[in-house]
């Protein structure tokens, strides 16, 4: 949720699943006081070019569907991890492989995760 009391997971979960991202996770830390946010939203591409497409398609359905613009994003450089900055929902587009090395679910194992099924 941002300042404007929308809750964006549903379009988020909508703009990864566009463009097929696989693995969506939500990591609630809203229980957590040193947490940097009250939620992550992490999935996968399957490539440096698929994960930026996943993380355009979020920005784009929040935009048209929300008029809600992220306050920052980073990672399009490399495209390993790109991550989307909502103000207390941080989505984290990640390749498997650098998702297993940053590990964010287990970092934040104390938090409640959510697995959601891909659709094909």
């Amino acid at each position: 949720m941002t300042g404007n009391k929308t809750d964006l997971l549903p379009m988020i979960i909508e703009g990864i699943r566009e463009r097929k991202g696989r693995n969506i996770t939500t990591v609630d830390m809203s229980d957590i006081d040193t947490a940097a946010a009250v939620r992550f939203v992490i999935c996968e591409g399957t490539s440096t070019m698929h994960v930026a497409s996943v993380a355009d398609s979020v920005r784009d359905y929040l935009l048209k569907e929300a008029r809600v613009k992220p306050y920052n994003y980073d990672g399009y450089g490399n495209s390993e991890w790109i991550v989307i900055d909502y103000g207390d929902t941080m989505v984290h587009v990640f390749l498997p492989q650098a998702r297993q090395r940053y590990d964010l679910e287990g970092l934040w194992s104390d938090a409640v995760i959510t697995e959601y099924p891909d659709e094909d």
